[in-house]
């Protein structure tokens, strides 16, 4: 609960220090007098809204200073945080001026206390503002994060909380206890099974298809390799040669009868070489015949001539093979064409285009890509255990939701809304990690009128009305955070505003319960009483709020509230106070 606010130069309030208790607390005053005041001011203390505008004018520092007895859910989020280690004990200091913040407030023995702190501080141009958790500097987000843990504050007219995506379906949750709350867990971790399932499949998939494309692109590839029929990775240098060979071969002819005219034949009147060589082996023959010594060089003429000869006899069959056929050379270039451009295609010479032709051959020879019927088979089964959970959530969400129609149009009728009805429409979405329900309110206040969500229908006063029904039905539910009302009692008759005094003392039974009320009905229902008053001190316009500790004071308050300094007035309050 709340048990302390400290204000120093927020709004009217030059330095304020109060204490609470449990039950039912009310501040009344007049309009103007600031008591929305103490509500704006934790508003901003736990990151709601633009504290700065709360900033006291013509001043330079401004302090939120609050402490409370903090629930079980909001230590656990301090032990995760690491902020539980120094918990206010009768030992809190301020982190700035070391001096004791509500001194004596943690006696021995009590639980600890949680100290929250925002300071603004204003160099004339910019305000800067830093909030703390028990001393240590923490971010907005956090604050966010406790604010749930601690309030529950709720205005006339309040819709950004209905509006807020998946609210509805929180407040449902909530009143649907440990139940409800048993099959969360289970839906969450099998959605996030299945996703994870799910994902694994899309991405075989995935990689299925990529194979696919690659696999025709292969296939692709090797219907060209096969068809250029490749085998010898030195085919291009041979169909060089014999391009060469082709485009010269009349040249190489003429060549060939020169050589075999001027070997066999003669040339020019001269005897052929041949004949040459014959003669000088007889002549040989006839010198060896004097002298031995010339044996090896008539061998070596008689080698010349036989190599002669054998020259001859090739040349011979080598003109008898050339071919000046044009057809020939055509067939040559357009293979030696088709080889090349392989090669640019591919960016690999003819062997390894060879290489790459046998690897596909050996890559493509296994058919398609791998099976995908495991995965999909475990993607099922995981769809299936999400269905499951999500379907025991969703008859637990609908159990809840009869019961919160009972509860709350039973709160409701009181309030000035006899015809009221109201129904929690449970709608199947896609599945997450909160279940597959999409929750709406539907409200419908007068006969005749179709249910309709309620944030579109109810006006201010119903949406009051409904949240203060609703957060009854949530205390039980969930119980600890205080909750905070600001004038939701604004505009009810005299009947009305009894039934929501009647509701918020119920309610205080189990919470602390703060409420800004001009109501005396609603005023004198209440455990402690604070009057919030406005004075104007040597030029300057104050808030004052004073605790109304006995009946006199609480007595005259009321009077004021009822109407006015008279007799009736104060017939009336005292006979509210007797009453309540």
């Amino acid at each position: 609960m709340l048990t302390g606010l400290r204000l120093e130069n927020i709004a009217l309030v030059e330095r304020l220090e109060l204490e609470f208790s449990t039950g039912f607390t009310v501040l009344t005053g007049e309009t103007g007098a600031g008591k929305s005041l103490l509500l704006d001011a934790l508003d901003a203390l736990l990151g709601g809204g633009s504290g700065a505008r709360l900033l006291r004018q013509g001043t330079q520092r401004g302090l939120i200073e609050a402490l409370f007895t903090p629930t079980a859910p909001a230590l656990a989020w301090l032990q995760q945080q690491q902020l539980d280690q120094e918990l206010a004990g009768g030992d809190a200091t301020d982190t700035d001026t070391g001096t004791g913040i509500y001194e004596g407030a943690a006696a021995q023995g009590s639980p600890p206390e949680l100290v929250l702190s925002r300071e603004w501080r204003s160099n004339g141009e910019r305000i800067q503002s830093r909030s703390r958790i028990n001393g240590v500097v923490v971010n907005r987000q956090q604050l966010l994060e406790l604010r749930p843990l601690l309030l529950d504050l709720t205005v006339q007219g309040q819709t950004q909380d209905l509006a807020r995506p998946g609210q509805q379906r929180q407040w449902l949750d909530r009143c649907g206890g440990d139940a409800l709350a048993a099959c969360l867990g289970p839906v969450r971790q099998a959605v996030r099974s299945w996703r994870q399932a799910a994902a694994r499949l899309e991405q075989a998939r995935a990689d299925r298809d990529r194979l696919e494309r690659q696999r025709q692109e292969g296939l692709q590839q090797l219907e060209a390799l096969e068809a250029a029929a490749l085998e010898d990775p030195n085919e291009c240098l041979r169909l060089q040669e014999d391009q060469d060979r082709l485009a010269h071969a009349v040249r190489l002819q003429e060549g060939v009868m020169l050589l075999l005219g001027r070997l066999v034949e003669g040339a020019d009147n001269a005897p052929a070489a041949l004949d040459h060589l014959a003669a000088c082996d007889q002549e040989l023959q006839q010198l060896a015949g004097f002298d031995v010594s010339l044996g090896p060089l008539l061998d070596r003429c008689g080698g010349a001539l036989q190599d002669v000869q054998e020259l001859a006899r090739d040349l011979e069959r080598y003109g008898g093979d050339l071919d000046s056929d044009p057809a020939s050379l055509e067939a040559v270039q357009e293979r030696l064409a088709l080889l090349k451009g392989l090669e640019r295609r591919h960016g690999r010479d003819l062997a390894r285009l060879i290489e790459q032709r046998d690897q596909l051959r050996e890559q493509l020879s296994g058919g398609a890509a791998a099976a995908l019927v495991a995965l999909e088979a475990e993607e099922q089964q995981a769809r299936l255990r999400r269905d499951q959970a999500c379907s025991l959530l969703s008859a637990q969400r609908q159990q809840a939701a009869r019961q919160l129609e009972e509860q709350l149009t039973a709160s409701l009728r009181p309030m000035g809304l006899a015809d009221v009805r109201f129904s929690v429409a449970v709608v199947p979405v896609p599945p997450a990690e909160e279940g597959a329900d999409a929750v709406a309110f539907l409200f419908s206040a007068n006969p005749g009128q179709p249910l309709a969500p309620l944030r579109e229908v109810a006006s201010g006063g119903e949406m009051s009305r409904f949240l203060l029904a609703l957060k009854t039905c949530l205390a039980a539910a969930d119980p600890g955070v205080t909750l905070l009302f600001d004038e939701i009692d604004s505009g009810v008759s005299g009947r009305v505003s009894g039934a929501i005094a009647e509701l918020l003392r119920q309610l205080a039974a189990q919470r602390q319960v703060f409420c800004v009320t001009h109501q005396p009905l609603v005023a004198a229902a209440a455990d402690h009483h604070f009057q919030v008053s406005k004075a104007v001190e040597a030029g300057r316009t104050l808030t004052r709020v004073r605790p109304l500790r006995d009946t006199q004071a609480r007595q005259q308050e009321l009077a004021e509230l009822a109407g006015g300094d008279f007799s009736e007035a104060h017939r009336y309050a005292a006979g509210l106070l007797e009453r309540g």
